[in-house]
């Protein structure tokens, strides 16, 4: 089952935790929280494996910083 561990801003941002949790060897999915075309400026959920989720946003919390 997937779940949310971040609900990025934009599809940029939510980009980039995908690159980065993917790096890091995780199974990411991204889902648009409203109509996609809007210039990508809709809200966008982030979405690791169940059993990712405490691993994942561990390093979306150290991330935080340099994003």
């Amino acid at each position: 089952m997937w779940t949310v561990v971040y609900i990025a801003p934009n599809k940029a941002v939510a980009e980039r935790l995908k690159i980065l949790l993917a790096t890091e060897g995780f199974l990411v999915d991204l889902r648009m929280l409203r109509f996609p075309h809007v210039n990508n400026a809709s809200p966008v959920e982030v979405l690791v494996p169940e059993s990712e989720v405490d691993e994942a946003m561990e390093i979306i919390k150290y991330s935080m910083i340099i994003i």
